[in-house]
This record gives structure tokens, sequence and C-alpha cells, in this order.
């Protein structure tokens, strides 16, 4: 899919269920696997209110998310998910760059996230974008990129 054939916006409240969706559809392929995966969707609505969410639209449906979340005086991807009918078309990388640039635009020198240990292949792409890992604790691996 061409980058022109979807938007990437702000979310807005009205976004919070078919947000949870993307989310759900997004991470449906780790529950069987991961036993430990927090309910990955809950609280849209409020995500939407009190963090920074942007979605991805394409023909009206949502198809991808980002959520920046600040943590002290650290930034946070806390959440990136693209529905897997979407996925391989680059728009997880879209929406890394996105949460940089924000990053960068808001004067952090760096983006934080953690992710599950079982999720390698989230992991591998984060470290060819220039991730680096910082800590393990439990199947919890926390990322950091410098910017």
């Amino acid at each position: 899919m061409p980058s022109e054939q979807f938007t990437i916006r702000r979310a807005t409240p009205d976004d919070a269920d078919a947000l949870a969706h993307c989310i759900d559809a997004a991470y449906a392929r780790y529950q069987g696997q991961i036993t430990d995966l927090p309910p990955v969707s809950e609280g849209c609505a409020e995500e939407i209110t009190t963090n920074q969410v942007w979605v991805v639209e394409c023909d009206g449906a949502i198809i991808g998310c980002l959520v920046l979340a600040i943590f002290g005086d650290v930034l946070k991807l806390a959440n990136l998910a693209v529905h897997p009918e979407h996925g391989g078309q680059g728009i997880g990388r879209k929406l890394i760059e996105l949460g940089v640039s924000e990053a960068r635009a808001q004067g952090y020198g760096e983006l934080h996230l953690n992710t599950h240990a079982k999720m390698t292949d989230n992991i591998e792409l984060y470290q060819k974008l220039g991730w680096v890992e910082t800590a393990r604790q439990g199947n919890t691996v926390s990322m950091r990129k410098r910017i």
C-alpha cells in the first residue's frame, strides 16, 4: 500500500472503539503464545484524552496507531499497533518515525519503550531502526532511541 493511500492524524474520542479493535487485531497473534500479555486495548478513550495518540486511517477505517506517553521527564512509545491485514507495508516504520519526530519537536533527546521478550520480530525491527536494549526484567525488554 503506497503511503498516499493512508493518512496519519491525531486520534479523537470518537476513535476509541475502532482503535481498540485495531489494537486487539494487531496483538491477536500473540494471545496464545504470551500468557502474561497485558490487556493492551483497555482504556483507549482514556489514552486518547491523557496521552498523545495518532491513528492511521485507510478508507475510513483505523488500521494502525501510535501512543506516546510522558513519564516524568521521559517520553515513552507506549503502544504501536498495525492491523495484520495491513502489515508489511511500512506503516509501523512510519509510526516509529512519527514518534521520533514528535520527541524531537517536544525537546526530548531520546525516546523509550518496553516490549515483551517473546515479541522478537518487534525487537528486531526496533534494533534495525537504531533502538538499543537498555534492560531486561522478566519478560520486559526496555529500549531507547537517542535522537
